[in-house]
């Protein structure tokens, strides 16, 4: 799929999500004195990471893109469009309430970017960023 071809997949979306959630929690479990705020610095910064790719990105070939040139994701970029990744990650730790507050922001946006003509969720809509499949 080319840059100006459209939205990418949501299920490649979803697994290269995945996978750095899966980064988060391993470095979360081996470094417990720092792994979980260094979890909340990379969700944060990821998409300015390996020219406007996660790591799940990179591997599952996406990148982040600014939606009104192409160019690639800054991590000024990266910062807005997952402050509410952030936000759910930063409750994670209440129990019950933080597990129940993370699904809803992960629910709505997966209902964001289904029902998005560009596939794009709140995270891009403050960002000015759309993923496409590199």
């Amino acid at each position: 799929m080319s840059e100006d071809s459209g939205k990418a997949s949501i299920l490649l979306r979803c697994i290269a999500k995945a996978i750095d959630f899966l980064l988060i929690a391993a470095a979360a479990k081996l470094i417990p004195q720092v792994g979980y705020y260094a979890g909340l610095i990379y969700i944060l910064i990821s998409d300015g990471l390996f020219a406007g790719s996660s790591a799940g990105k990179k591997i599952i070939r996406l990148r982040v893109v600014s939606a009104s040139d192409n160019s690639v994701c800054s991590f000024r970029q990266s910062v807005l469009r997952n402050i509410p990744f952030f936000a759910a990650m930063l409750l994670y730790i209440i129990p019950l309430i933080g597990l129940v507050f993370t699904g809803i922001i992960a629910g709505i946006e997966l209902l964001l970017v289904i029902g998005n003509r560009e596939g794009k969720r709140l995270g891009d809509e403050i960002a000015g960023t759309k993923v496409i499949e590199a």
